[in-house]
């Protein structure tokens, strides 16, 4: 699966809605069939897997900008009143 693939939430959306529906009902219990829970699972599965390599990337990315150069100047505050 390639990260440019949009990703299908809809078993997320679709648990959050039933969790929502329980709740407003007064539900005290939630039941997923097992094919809703390994859509959910899966899904999620994708979803952890995208945001970690996204992170990972990032981290990538920015790790030649751990060598900046910062210069900080101390006046002992006298310019404060």
């Amino acid at each position: 699966m390639s990260a440019n693939e949009p990703l299908n939430t809809i078993p997320i959306q679709q648990y959050l809605q039933q969790v929502k529906t329980a709740d407003a009902s007064k539900q005290r219990e939630v039941r997923l069939t097992i094919e809703q829970a390994k859509n959910l699972a899966f899904t999620l599965g994708i979803v952890m897997s995208r945001l970690e390599g996204s992170l990972e990337r990032l981290v990538v990315d920015n790790a030649g900008s751990a060598n900046e150069k910062i210069e900080v100047q101390l006046d002992g505050g006298s310019g404060w009143k």
